[in-house]
């Protein structure tokens, strides 16, 4: 699997491409509301070891039986939960650095079009008890296994799909999100939006002063006592 991130506009606008070389296929995402660990590091106060292996768990809007996808024109759903299940799981025959341990749980949630990915530590709860060497017990749950929560430790970041090619990197395109727009498109909208409201402006200013001019209130009426009056 190859993992590629495209920085364009001068880094404003971040894309991911997603593809399984050598026949594909290829998925674009435009990256979005992106924040990282060390942004997050003052609310999720998680501690992951280096090395650990997390558990993928996507949401309903994934499953072929799911509710949203019922109708024709959503398969495309089932061939994204493939590709990343790609990318994050770690494969059968492992990879070097890895340890054979599970702490993170990688939430993956389809909403309005988008995919939502967080990233969760599996904390054991500490209890209060202490036994006979003065260490702190792990609080247990009725079936006597220790207590589990979970903690967002981050990275956070929404996928919006854009194409999906069927080769790598190339190819026929297979789907196309019609109602994505791109951020050039959103960004010249809101100068049009400012443009178009500083057009009104002169426009009703223009017509103030017409208006007044009209009316004969913009002229200065003659005053008996000006100098230009009393030496012409």
């Amino acid at each position: 699997m190859i993992f590629f991130l495209e920085a364009r506009k001068r880094g404003q606008d971040l894309y991911l491409w997603i593809s399984r070389p050598p026949n594909g296929p290829t998925i674009r995402f435009h990256v979005n509301n992106l924040h990282t660990m060390g942004e997050l590091n003052a609310g999720f106060s998680g501690n992951c070891l280096k090395g650990g292996r997390g558990i993928l768990v996507f949401d309903r809007s994934f499953d072929e039986q799911g509710p949203d996808m019922a109708g024709p024109g959503t398969e495309y759903r089932v061939l994204i939960r493939e590709m990343l299940r790609g990318v994050f799981c770690v494969p059968k025959r492992g990879v070097r650095g890895m340890k054979p341990f599970v702490d993170r749980i990688i939430g993956i949630y389809g909403v309005d079009g988008k995919i939502w990915i967080r990233v969760y530590e599996i904390r054991e709860s500490e209890g209060e008890n202490k036994d006979e060497n003065g260490k702190i017990k792990l609080a247990k749950s009725k079936d006597g296994s220790p207590e589990l929560s979970l903690v967002e430790i981050g990275p956070r970041f929404v996928l919006t799909p854009i194409v999906i090619l069927e080769g790598s990197f190339g190819g026929p395109v297979i789907y196309e999100n019609r109602e994505y727009v791109s951020p050039n498109q959103v960004r010249r909208e809101i100068r049009m939006s400012k443009a178009g409201r500083y057009s009104q402006r002169r426009n009703v200013e223009t017509e103030r002063v017409v208006k007044r001019s009209k009316l004969g209130l913009g002229e200065e009426k003659p005053d008996a006592l000006d100098t230009k009056k009393l030496f012409s």
